[in-house]
């Protein structure tokens, strides 16, 4: 299975829900918290262009946060992801 990394900071409900959805899947994940960290903050949005938190990398490419999460769930294609 390919790494997951979710960064997250502690106020976001949405980090939260991303976390939930990949336990509730037995996702293992590593979870980098970024609140107060400015360079990592910087660093997201250079690699992501997003300001937002959760970002989602799946095997090290960005998937996008718990919206583009829970789409590829619903979809189907979240489990070939992690697997391909």
């Amino acid at each position: 299975m390919k790494p997951v990394q979710i960064y997250t900071t502690g106020y976001c409900a949405y980090c939260r829900r991303a976390k939930q959805l990949l336990t509730e899947r037995q996702v293992p994940f590593e979870e980098i918290d970024c609140e107060g960290d400015d360079e990592k903050r910087r660093w997201l949005v250079e690699v992501t262009g997003q300001m937002t938190v959760p970002q989602i990398f799946i095997g090290g490419a960005s998937i996008g946060g718990y919206s583009e999460l829970s789409a590829l769930d619903r979809s189907g294609k979240l489990q070939p992801m992690l697997e391909g």
